[in-house]
């Protein structure tokens, strides 16, 4: 804010500024009509600011540049009525840029108001601080206001968000809930069960990391936000959660492309599973996704989205029953041998290719041949017979899920 280095001057040829504070409800009559017939300091909104309750606001103004001038300082505390009147009008939804082209106008009107000739007592330096004084005052305290009352209206939206997204994805429909938030409610979405994995810089000795996982999480949700606005539904953390995407806002084949992009947000690879689902039953296809997401993780998969009927059977061996507790009992030999069984598992991500699995395991492909051999010693199963080599791949599939 400018400093008050220049007071009024006092003499012949300066009068008073006092006369002038007299005519201060005149001149704000005057001064809100004119901003009126403008169509600037109410115009935006349906439901703009009443006329008198402006004219309190230029009253003020107008009051605070008189004492301002009159006392050589600026007056303590806040111009009233300034405050309540910006946040009525970002609650009415009058744009600030109007707002502050409406503060500009005014102040000009005000000045050549206040001051109509040349003799006012006071000279170009002390004029200029006291106008660049109270146009700072006036734009810090509309701008503080305006972010203020559109932050917790943001906030409330969220809160909306997050209370219909509980409803749906805990079976109690939400049909209810979403006219009275006003959030339009999808007859079908794709459900998304999704997995975060940490940044790199979460681990970087330095940063704090809760804050570099926030703003992973927040980036996130703006690329979501972004490409769906309002409709697009989701219950995250930042290691993962639940996204609901109307069905009518995407199709089935670019929900590899929106975990893409989404993914390109975070900075992260992220790894999905998707089920479509009536609004109705939401709840349940997201259980059966963040199930299917489970066993994707158990299993080792690459990031990315993946399927029901690409890992149906994966899926299947994975469920508790006597067929999973008999698989698992053919990789009990294995138990006191951790190098074998890893070997195992890497063989069978490198889709039994012999030098790929070798290069993983950083081992020498005959390496990896000896350790195929001793896993069939011990096991019973050969893994060159097609027949032992299935019981082992299922084996090690209904293995990757603990018990619940």
């Amino acid at each position: 804010m400018a400093e008050s280095t220049v007071r009024p001057e006092s003499g012949p040829g300066h009068s008073p500024i006092s006369p002038a504070r007299q005519e201060i409800h005149r001149l704000s009559r005057d001064l809100t009509a004119q901003l009126a017939r403008s169509g600037i300091a109410c115009a935006g909104a349906p439901n703009a600011p009443a006329g008198a309750d402006l004219t309190a606001v230029v009253r003020s103004c107008l009051g605070w540049l008189v004492q301002r001038l009159e006392q050589g300082r600026a007056p303590e505390g806040r111009i009233e009525r300034l405050e309540p009147a910006a946040a009525e009008w970002a609650r009415d939804g009058v744009p600030i840029d109007t707002v502050l082209r409406g503060v500009h106008r005014g102040v000009r009107a005000g000045l050549d108001a206040l001051f109509p000739g040349p003799a006012t007592g006071f000279d170009i330096s002390t004029g200029t601080t006291a106008v660049v004084e109270l146009l700072d005052l006036i734009s810090c305290t509309v701008s503080k206001t305006y972010i203020r009352e559109l932050r917790g209206a943001a906030d409330g939206h969220q809160t909306a968000v997050h209370t219909l997204t509980s409803a749906l994805l805990g079976g109690h429909g939400g049909s209810a809930m979403a006219r009275e938030s006003g959030i339009p409610l999808a007859p079908g979405y794709f459900v998304l069960a999704l997995a975060i994995p940490a940044h790199p810089d979460e681990h970087r000795t330095g940063l704090d990391r809760a804050v570099v996982a926030r703003r992973k999480l927040r980036r996130l949700q703006s690329a979501l936000a972004g490409r769906f606005g309002e409709h697009a539904l989701s219950l995250l953390s930042v290691d993962g959660g639940t996204i609901l995407v109307p069905e009518d806002h995407c199709s089935e084949t670019e929900i590899d492309g929106l975990v893409r992009e989404l993914a390109a947000a975070a900075r992260v690879p992220l790894t999905a599973t998707v089920f479509s689902a009536r609004a109705e039953t939401v709840a349940a296809a997201a259980r059966q996704a963040h199930e299917l997401l489970d066993t994707v993780e158990q299993l080792g998969l690459d990031p990315g989205v993946h399927r029901f009927d690409e890992l149906a059977l994966e899926y299947q061996l994975t469920r508790p029953g006597i067929g999973r507790d008999l698989l698992r009992t053919h990789l009990a030999p294995l138990t006191e041998h951790p190098e074998l069984l890893h070997t195992l598992r890497v063989y069978i991500g490198a889709n039994r290719h012999r030098r790929l699995a070798a290069q993983r395991l950083h081992v020498h492909p005959n390496t990896l041949d000896y350790r195929l051999r001793r896993v069939g010693e011990l096991t019973g199963l050969n893994t060159s017979e097609p027949r032992d080599w299935w019981y082992l791949h299922a084996a090690v599939i209904a293995n990757a899920r603990p018990d619940s």
